[in-house]
């Protein structure tokens, strides 16, 4: 399957690759699955590092949780978490003879943190609210040109879940991204620095949550890769009745079904088992010719 050109910070194609793993990085205190295990910015290096080592393509880092319900953070605070992440992983990669590095992403809906990012080294925004929330956001990554993440949030993390309430969730979620790409290219931010995320959990039910899974095809008629982030998360739960821990493999699985489904960049704690998922995904379906 031909892909389509995803390019990040400096004009290089990752949209190219036959699949990409972001690894998350949870700066914070507080997120939904890993909450305060990487909470401080020497333990989020290393955290990034062994993220690194396992196979990870994208390293995505973040300093404000964005589980349904969170609070928000000050810019200050998710700065102060973020930014010594990035530049020590920017030391790293000008330090590394093994190979190509991990691209950096700055996980933020914030144009002031973005920016500081970029500055620092970040390759890539992954921005929650596909710039609704913060219109600084369009004209930031226009300037920079970095890859770019553009997730469908109907509302904050704090009041996300009171905004699930859609005739057509996906219908709602295609329009979303059409005005938010127009937005961002009026701007000057090329189409194909753009990727899409319909924003699996946030401000959606479970039934929501699985027409979006269902209906990805109609999702990719927009010319864009995707991006997803499905791991570990509640609606895993709710219908499979796992608990947190338990949930790796159904997020093994779907990655990999996802994938065949023509889904680009898979967000996950655990990267190697991604990687294996997608691997054994590729080799099994080698004889169809994808």
């Amino acid at each position: 399957m031909t892909r389509p050109v995803w390019r990040v910070r400096g004009g290089g194609d990752i949209g190219s690759a036959p699949f990409l793993v972001a690894g998350i990085v949870n700066a914070t205190p507080d997120s939904f699955s890993d909450g305060g295990s990487h909470a401080s910015p020497e333990q989020a290096l290393a955290h990034a590092r062994r993220l690194a080592a396992e196979g990870a393509h994208i390293l995505d880092i973040g300093g404000e949780s964005t589980r349904p319900g969170a609070a928000p953070v000050s810019e200050d605070v998710e700065c102060a978490r973020i930014l010594p992440v990035i530049s020590g992983l920017k030391a790293l990669r000008a330090a590394s003879s093994a190979g190509p590095f991990p691209l950096i992403s700055a996980d933020t809906w914030r144009a002031v943190t973005a920016r500081a990012a970029l500055e620092a080294g970040a390759d890539m925004v992954n921005d929650i609210s596909g710039a609704s929330f913060d219109p600084a956001m369009a004209e930031t990554v226009a300037a920079y040109k970095p890859g770019y993440v553009l997730t469908h949030s109907p509302a904050p993390p704090a009041v996300m879940q009171k905004h699930a309430d859609y005739p057509d969730v996906v219908e709602a979620v295609l329009r979303f991204f059409e005005r938010q790409m127009a937005l961002l290219t009026a701007a000057g931010l090329p189409e194909e620095h753009i990727a899409l995320d319909p924003g699996i959990g946030f401000g959606k039910n479970l039934e929501q949550n699985l027409e979006l899974i269902r209906c990805i095809k109609r999702l990719q008629s927009l010319g864009r890769p995707l991006y997803m982030g499905i791991s570990r998360k509640s609606f895993l739960g709710s219908l499979l009745g796992l608990p947190l821990e338990a949930r790796d493999a159904a997020t093994q699985t779907g990655t990999a079904l996802l994938w065949r489904s023509g889904v680009l960049a898979h967000r996950v704690h655990d990267a190697a088992g991604a990687l294996a998922a997608l691997r054994l995904a590729q080799a099994l379906a080698q004889e169809d010719g994808r």
